[in-house]
């Protein structure tokens, strides 16, 4: 049995722009998904794993945010070192890995797992980790095969259809090059780092040999280096880059980008965890003959209807007349009143939503308030789009209400974008409401 890290890249509270206004309030990472903040599915992940000894989050948050994080899924996962490395300065997708090579080389591991935070998937890590061991590869991707049209949003891959060695690495290409993509998870054994060393010493040659440049203005730090631009080039160059491609059948993998993503993610991980892990999903409650005798004679059902997957966090009050579900999870000390249909939606900690309401492809901030009658629903749309507007206007996707949004009864709000501590007093459509 191999010995394994992980490594975990987080980024830093510069980048992630495109999630506003759910990133106001809570670093992107954290935001949770399917009832558990983002990157612990990736944590998750990695701690399953034979052999893993240890996962770094490099980024450069301030230490403090992650301390919460970091304390509950270390008594989660014991038996793993889970610690958060914060970076100087802004370094790179493989500036990061490459500044803190002692931590992660540190009791000598066999393999490095590198995989970005923004990533949905279903982690089909031992099958990648098999494949990097027959193949004696120095670096294997996780790569998805997608529709031709959205090729030119991810880093394109060209392989061998035998052998499945990188020919070609492409980020974001112009043109069509190759219908399979990069997903963002990467296996590394240690001699990356030299890879990474030759990498900023030719970054370094290629500013020297421009004929603009002057030796005598400061220069951003060498360490600042690309992984998909800078190192891979050079593994593929080698022919010591090879993929993994992910099974169509049992395997899926999104980026999230905006906030309107993490509706479809939410998606995918609860019904992967009806597959592989159901005790996560709350208990199954349809009606019963006996609920339906209750209803006549004007006495409430037993509990609401739960239409799955659906998480419902314990703290959690839902109306037995409500109905729930599916791909809905609920946060902690929320309050959903007499009534209310909710599908397709994230709802964050402290909310109520108030009787008869209806919620529909949407995320609703921490502490809002949705009044009586009330409609909250998301456009039918690309959900998975990198933007969130064009030219200004909104994209039909879901609708976003960041924190403390109270929404007035009997109202409508559909395909909307809600900045913190708004009060809506009237039905919107197609807006950002600042």
């Amino acid at each position: 049995m191999s010995a394994l890290k992980g490594v975990v890249l987080v980024g830093g509270p510069s980048v992630g722009t495109r999630f506003r206004p759910l990133s106001m309030d809570l670093p992107k990472p954290l935001f949770p998904i399917a009832g558990s903040p983002m990157v612990y599915h990736h944590v998750a992940a990695l701690a399953k794993l034979p052999g893993m000894k240890e996962i770094l989050l490099i980024g450069f948050f301030d230490q403090s945010i992650f301390d919460r994080f970091l304390t509950e899924v270390q008594m989660e996962f014991y038996h793993i070192s889970i610690r958060y490395l914060r970076e100087y300065q802004s370094l790179g997708t493989a500036g990061g890995i490459y500044h803190f090579r002692d931590e992660i080389l540190r009791s000598n591991p066999d393999s490095v797992f590198v995989m970005n935070a923004d990533i949905c998937t279903s982690f089909p890590l031992p099958e990648m980790l098999a494949a990097h061991h027959e193949k004696k590869s120095l670096g294997t991707l996780l790569a998805i095969q997608v529709d031709r049209a959205d090729v030119h949003k991810y880093g394109s891959v060209v392989v061998t259809p035998d052998t499945h060695e990188v020919l070609h690495f492409v980020e974001k290409p112009e043109t069509f090059v190759s219908d399979l993509i990069s997903c963002g998870i990467y296996l590394f054994d240690k001699e990356i780092f030299r890879v990474i060393q030759d990498a900023i010493k030719k970054k370094r040659q290629r500013e020297e040999e421009d004929p603009e440049f002057d030796p005598t203005v400061p220069r951003s730090s060498d360490e600042r280096i690309r992984l998909e631009q800078d190192v891979l080039t050079l593994l593929t160059n080698s022919q010591k880059l090879f993929a993994y491609v992910c099974n169509p059948q049992k395997d899926f993998w999104m980026q999230i980008k905006t906030g309107s993503s993490t509706i479809p993610a939410n998606k995918l991980y609860l019904q992967h965890f009806r597959l592989t892990a159901p005790r996560r999903l709350s208990n199954v409650t349809r009606f019963s003959g006996d609920d339906l005798e209750r209803l006549r004679t004007g006495a409430p059902p037993s509990g609401p209807e739960l239409i799955q997957p659906v998480t419902i966090h314990a703290t959690a009050i839902v109306h037995p007349t409500a109905k729930i579900g599916p791909n809905v999870s609920i946060g902690p000390r929320v309050l959903i009143g007499r009534g209310c249909r909710i599908r397709d939606s994230i709802i964050l900690d402290g909310v109520e939503v108030r009787n008869d309401s209806c919620v529909i492809s949407a995320v609703v901030g921490w502490e809002s308030k949705i009044g009586a009658w009330t409609r909250i629903e998301g456009a039918p749309g690309d959900a998975q789009t990198h933007n969130a507007t064009v030219k200004g206007f909104k994209i039909p996707t879901a609708t976003i209400l960041g924190k403390d949004v109270s929404v007035a009864d009997e109202t409508v709000i559909r395909n909307c974008i809600v900045l913190p501590h708004k009060e809506l007093k009237s039905s919107f459509q197609n807006e950002i409401l600042m």
